[in-house]
Formats: C-alpha cells, structure tokens, sequence
C-alpha cells in the first residue's frame, strides 16, 4: 500500500503534538510513559520527533491519558492557525 505524502500543514501538526508531548513528559522517562500508555518507547520516541506525525487516535488518547492531558487540550494545540 502507498501512503499519499503528508503535506506541510500535517507535518506541522505532528510537530506540535510531539513537542506538548515532550512538555507534558516532563522528567518522566520515555520508557515509563510508553509502558503506562501500552506503546513502545519507539513509537513514543518517533511521535516526539515527528517522525510519526499522524499516529492512531488510540494511541494518541493513550498518551493524553498517562500524561494528564486532555483530547480538547491535544486539539486546541495541535489546531494550525492559518494566517
């Protein structure tokens, strides 16, 4: 299956979710809040980097979850303002 490239607005989007992410990680090791969410540290690690910029809403409702984020908080900073 051949994936339709991301364009820059998705791969924007992907950014800030990894950086709220990161933030919300805080000092908490990749490892532990991967293994609270039922993720592999890999996967959180590409999330954070932008390297998985579209990842599954489950996965992303796993992280808000073990972080204490809110789906409307993860919206709200992931929403491109478009000038």
């Amino acid at each position: 299956m051949v994936r339709t490239p991301l364009t820059p607005e998705e791969r924007e989007r992907g950014e800030r979710l990894g950086r709220l992410l990161r933030q919300a990680r805080g000092d908490r090791s990749m490892a532990e809040v991967a293994a609270r969410s039922g993720i592999s540290a890999e996967t959180l690690r590409k999330i954070e980097t932008g390297r998985a910029p579209t990842p599954a809403f489950f996965t992303v409702a796993a992280l808000a979850r073990s972080l204490g984020l809110s789906m409307d908080e993860l919206a709200h900073h992931c929403t491109l303002v478009r000038a």
